[in-house]
């Protein structure tokens, strides 16, 4: 738990066929694991993202794949002036 991970995970049907995609990506840090699946915190790429922080549930039967991401890279300010 704590790793910051990409999980990739079936859609229900009726969402696949609204979205015209099979599956979805969830990018966050796991909270829980237990046989049932996966809880994640969000962890997007602008924290003014009104799902950051957000908990999702990866149901263990609509997970495809895992992987272990780094952590986020810091970002850098402009160099200062001369």
């Amino acid at each position: 738990m704590g790793d910051r991970v990409v999980v990739r995970a079936d859609l229900d049907p009726d969402e696949a066929r609204r979205s015209g995609r099979r599956w979805t990506d969830v990018i966050g840090v796991v909270v829980a694991v237990d046989a049932d699946g996966l809880t994640l915190r969000r962890d997007p790429a602008r924290r003014t993202d009104p799902r950051a922080d957000e908990e999702v549930r990866v149901p263990a039967t609509s997970v495809v794949a895992v992987r272990r991401l780094g952590p986020r890279p810091q970002r850098r300010g402009r160099p200062a002036a001369d």
